[in-house]
């Protein structure tokens, strides 16, 4: 019996190590969507960030945030504001901080004073964040949320460090910018394919 509930804890334990190792003062909620390796990296930009540029980079993911429903535009808004703020409130300054609902389709950026001149909040989510997020393929939530955190909270530092002039190890360079542009080109090749099949049909039915 006490070998048995002994091979019980060690498996527990095995099963929660990951959450542990890597837990993290710059992810402050997961949900469970982020991969292991992402949270790693994200981990040692983080710290590098902190200790270098002297700021905090937070990231807060979250499957939802309780919307209800019933709700109008103008309440999930007001809702959603209040409960990012209770976040912030807990943050230590200065700060950049990155929030994802993905159920609830929002993504926002908030920066302490020190830096809204530095990080600009639609490059980062229109160029890093929301491509990979709302990219429509066969890949899985999961793989995506990784993808789009990652890409994110890595743009945020390099844009720190350029301004101030200071080099990250840990960056992970131009390849996150990379990735949204092909996804941006892949995107637009789609548009124009279509418009180009939509005049062809429309010329071949005049011709009939």
């Amino acid at each position: 019996m006490i070998k048995f509930k002994l091979i019980k804890i060690y498996f527990l334990l095995l099963l929660f190590l990951p959450y542990y190792v890597f837990a993290s003062d710059f992810i402050l909620s997961s949900d469970g969507l982020v991969d292991i390796r992402a949270i790693g990296k994200i981990n040692e930009i983080g710290k590098e960030t902190r200790e270098k540029l002297g700021v905090n980079v937070y990231l807060y993911l979250k499957k939802d945030f309780f919307l209800k429903k019933y709700m109008s535009i103008e309440e999930k808004h007001k809702y959603i504001k209040e409960y990012e703020y209770k976040i912030l409130k807990n943050l230590l300054k200065p700060y950049v901080l990155l929030t994802i609902s993905v159920n609830d389709i929002h993504v926002n950026l908030y920066t302490s004073t020190d830096f809204k001149n530095i990080v600009n909040k639609d490059d980062i989510l229109d160029n890093y964040v929301v491509p990979l997020l709302a990219s429509k393929d066969k890949n899985t939530v999961f793989s995506k949320a990784s993808a789009a955190v990652l890409n994110g909270y890595a743009s945020i530092a390099d844009k720190i460090a350029e301004a101030k002039n200071i080099e990250l190890i840990s960056s992970i360079g131009n390849s996150s910018k990379v990735a949204s542009t092909i996804w941006r080109v892949f995107i637009y090749t789609l548009v124009v394919l279509g418009l180009l099949l939509y005049i062809y049909a429309m010329l071949r039915k005049k011709k009939v």
